[in-house]
Formats: C-alpha cells, sequence, structure tokens
C-alpha cells in the first residue's frame, strides 16, 4: 500500500473526533506528490476543507493565495506546490465553538514518511505549529517573532502568519509583512516555478 493511500485510510483519530462538539468522522485531506518544488506546511484542515476534501478550500484559501501571487489553478497543481498540514484531517470544534489544535498524533505517525518522500526547495511554514516542527528551536516564542525574523530563513523559507481572517487585525499592526515579506515570498515563488518549468535554465 503507498503512502497516501494509508494516509487517507487512517482512522487513527476517529474516537478523538466521535468525543468533539462536531463528532465528525475522520477525512484526511491529502494533496502533495514528490518532486513539488515548494511545500506549504500548514496546521490542519477547517470544516470547509473537511467537507470539500481539498485544502485551503475556504477565504484563507484566498488569501494565501493572493499572498502567494498564484491562481487557484497553480495552487492546486501537485506538480508544483505539495500542500502538507501538521494534522491531515479536520480535528473538530470544542464546546465553545473554537477550532481544536491539530492531534500529535498525526504529525507523530505520518510527517516524518512524508517529509522523506518530498524534495521541496522553498517551504511555507503557515502557523506556529508547522514553524516549530520545521524550524525547532530557530522558531522564536510566538508566530509573530517568527514571522518578523524571517530574513534569517529567506529566500527558501518563509515563516507566515495563518491567512484566517480573523487576522486582519494582525495584518494591520504589522505593515511589514505586506510590504517586505510578500513581495520577496512572491519572488521566491516565481523563481521556483521558472526553475520548474525550466529546469536547464
Amino acid at each position: 500500500m503507498n503512502l497516501k493511500r494509508e494516509i487517507h485510510n487512517c482512522r487513527l483519530c476517529a474516537p478523538r473526533f466521535a468525543a468533539s462538539a462536531t463528532h465528525h468522522q475522520p477525512r484526511p485531506v491529502v494533496w502533495f506528490r514528490p518532486g513539488a518544488p515548494i511545500l506549504v506546511a500548514g496546521q490542519a484542515p477547517g470544516l470547509r476543507v473537511h467537507l470539500a476534501g481539498r485544502p485551503f478550500a475556504d477565504r484563507s484559501g484566498d488569501r494565501l493565495r493572493q499572498w502567494m501571487g498564484l491562481s487557484e489553478a497553480e495552487f492546486y497543481d501537485t506538480g508544483r506546490i505539495a500542500i502538507v498540514p501538521m494534522a491531515f484531517c479536520f480535528p473538530g470544534y470544542d464546546t465553545k465553538g473554537a477550532d481544536l489544535p491539530p492531534p500529535a498524533i498525526c504529525a507523530q505517525t505520518w510527517r516524518q514518511q512524508v517529509m522523506e518522500r518530498l524534495t521541496p526547495r522553498l517551504l511555507l511554514l503557515v502557523g506556529g505549529h508547522a514553524q516549530r516542527w520545521h524550524l525547532g528551536a530557530a522558531a522564536k516564542a510566538g508566530v509573530t517573532a517568527t514571522v518578523a525574523a524571517w530574513r534569517d530563513h529567506a529566500p527558501h523559507i518563509f515563516p507566515l502568519p495563518h491567512p484566517s481572517w480573523r487576522n486582519t487585525g494582525w495584518l494591520r499592526r504589522n505593515p511589514w509583512f505586506e510590504a517586505e515579506l510578500l513581495p520577496a515570498l512572491r519572488a521566491a515563488i516565481a523563481a521556483q516555478l521558472k526553475d520548474a518549468d525550466d529546469p536547464a535554465g
């Protein structure tokens, strides 16, 4: 059985999800192919993504694609973009309606196996969970500090805040993100896709 099929069939968290406020079943959203030059390392699918079966199929995805300067077709081309969240399934809501965090068992079970099959040249680390896993000790105390230190990792790694519309206030308070980081991010993405389209240069 290949790895993608194993992940699709994973039911490790079925009891955990059944006990959440949403009482849902696992539905891993697997969207990667070896050879993609760009990796989007996210957090976990939301409810809309869970229902759609496609990553970032929501307003957060609209914003992320705008940040990246990509069309929907370019973003979902698995030959160019691998999308690998820290948990493949929607974790559910708590009793107050807030998103539950990605279950650690998902990354513990699958992430290293997935990363061993991928060879990305550009990593986008969306949110604190992905930043801590990929950057380790280089991740700062909090997402804002980690993203503010983006030049320490560019042009091959870009830590990003979550593109949720709940973070609109964060973007207003940190205008350097759109003024400085995003142009560098788009240039790095364009360079990687150009190389992918014309590997001989």
